[in-house]
């Protein structure tokens, strides 16, 4: 079966796990701006940073053939530097009409501070006055649940945005419902040791139905598995879901949340077993 990862940082990951990806379906990816595991200490790093995801990732991604589709903006973890921050976000629309780039992401909260707050208020100006499609982080562990109630309440006052052109990612049990409700895009990470197994995930899809949801493996250079969405895909086997709901889930519904960003021009390949 065929499947979109729609959050993973192949920037941390090895060539050789692109052509393991490619083995087990993956024909597209979407790569948000992430953290590098230190500070960066100026502009000039994010932009070489943005060089690499939406220049040099995306061939290395063909060669596998694995579409690569980006998200930019400055991270969550580094967004307290307010002052770096706007010389980030002055930056960006110097790559919004880059091929591949799909919108702003991912943006949002770590420690749900004050700058934070700041930093992704000048993020969603920025995606209002050029209409772009969105992609947020929650904050990990005990931060989730109030970061996830800040993120929405200040999205949501915001009238030019379309909750249907924003995801919000990081999802569990105690937030899924939040997002859903709000009419947005729900991600379910799954990690090996944070986040959710795919066992949850599945729960999570029997409980609130295929509709808006987005699962991914948002793989880096930490404890993750750029195979999560595969074994997503065997645990819904497992259980007996049809493959009709599992395509929706991890291939249909990708594509109709990246088919609104005018950059996401989309190679539909063969189907498997097709001649």
């Amino acid at each position: 079966m065929h499947f979109i990862d729609p959050h993973i940082h192949m920037v941390c990951r090895t060539t050789d796990e692109y052509g393991l990806m490619a083995k087990m379906g993956c024909v597209a990816v979407s790569e948000p701006s992430f953290w590098a595991g230190f500070d960066r200490r100026g502009v000039e790093g994010f932009r070489d940073y943005f060089e690499q995801i939406t220049g040099f990732e995306p061939k290395r991604a063909a060669q596998y053939g694995i579409q690569h589709y980006t998200w930019l903006c400055m991270n969550a973890k580094e967004a307290e530097n307010v002052a770096l921050s706007r010389e980030v976000i002055a930056m960006i629309p110097e790559y919004l009409d880059r091929p591949g780039v799909l919108g702003l992401g991912e943006i949002g909260l770590n420690k749900n501070t004050k700058n934070e707050v700041l930093t992704f208020l000048e993020h969603l100006e920025l995606a209002a006055k050029t209409n772009e499609q969105i992609l947020i982080h929650t904050p990990h562990l005990a931060d989730k649940y109030q970061g996830t109630r800040m993120t929405l309440d200040l999205v949501t006052s915001d009238h030019r945005i379309d909750p249907d052109r924003v995801v919000v990612d990081h999802l569990e049990e105690h937030t899924i419902r939040l997002v859903l409700e709000a009419g947005f895009w729900a991600g379910i990470t799954l990690y090996p040791t944070t986040k959710c197994t795919p066992a949850r995930a599945v729960d999570l899809v029997q409980m609130y139905g295929p509709e808006r949801l987005l699962v991914n493996s948002a793989a880096d250079w930490g404890p993750s598995n750029p195979l999560a969405v595969p074994d997503f895909i065997m645990e819904m086997r497992r259980r007996k879901h049809p493959e009709s709901l599992i395509r929706q889930i991890v291939y249909e519904n990708p594509l109709e949340f990246f088919g609104q960003s005018k950059n996401f021009r989309f190679q539909s390949p063969a189907e498997p077993g097709a001649e």
